[in-house]
């Protein structure tokens, strides 16, 4: 076993989250804690996430609290579709991923996961899970890899996109103007 501690500054954010990733000779288990304040909203968030060892999102538990009101998403992925709490969401089952909008590591599952070669690109379905908005929706995402240490990562229409820097095991180290990997 495994375990890798990293802390990101979140630029954009105002944050600071610090992540605990586990890897076993089955899954990859992230627990993860952010606090920060954006907006007039100081928030707080817990979160769980098990994947397999193909970074394969299998099960997320989101516990956060927005200027001390709740928001909680837990989501399970069972043979082809997301129960997202306690509720089967039709319009997800090609998602493989997940995306929180407060912290980088979630690009890191589709990195890992699709094992891009350099100029290779594809694009993806995620659940994306909007924390200070309270929102969860379904979205295209794209990404591109430029060399082993940087991939371009586009929403899909494109109304965002960053060169974001990785390191050796896939984990966001450089995401401009939003985070920074400070250990």
């Amino acid at each position: 076993m495994q375990d890798t501690n990293i802390l990101w500054q979140g630029k954009y954010y105002n944050s600071l989250e610090h992540c605990t990733i586990r890897l076993d000779e089955k899954a990859v288990m992230i627990d993860s804690t952010i606090v920060g304040h954006l907006d007039n909203k100081i928030y707080s968030i817990a979160y769980f996430i098990e994947t397999n060892r193909n970074w394969e999102v299998q099960h997320f538990s989101i516990n956060a609290k927005i200027n001390n009101s709740p928001f909680q998403v837990e989501g399970r992925k069972t043979d082809d579709h997301w129960n997202v709490n306690g509720s089967v969401i039709n319009n997800m089952s090609a998602c493989v991923d997940i995306d929180i909008s407060l912290t980088p590591l979630s690009n890191s599952f589709p990195i890992n996961r699709l094992k891009l070669k350099d100029g290779q690109q594809a694009h993806i379905d995620v659940i994306y899970i909007d924390i200070l908005g309270q929102k969860i929706t379904a979205r295209e995402q794209k990404y591109s890899r430029l060399s082993a240490e940087k991939y371009k990562y586009e929403n899909v229409p494109n109304d965002f996109e960053a060169i974001i820097t990785v390191d050796k095991s896939g984990l966001i180290v450089s995401y401009p103007e939003l985070f920074e990997r400070v250990h």
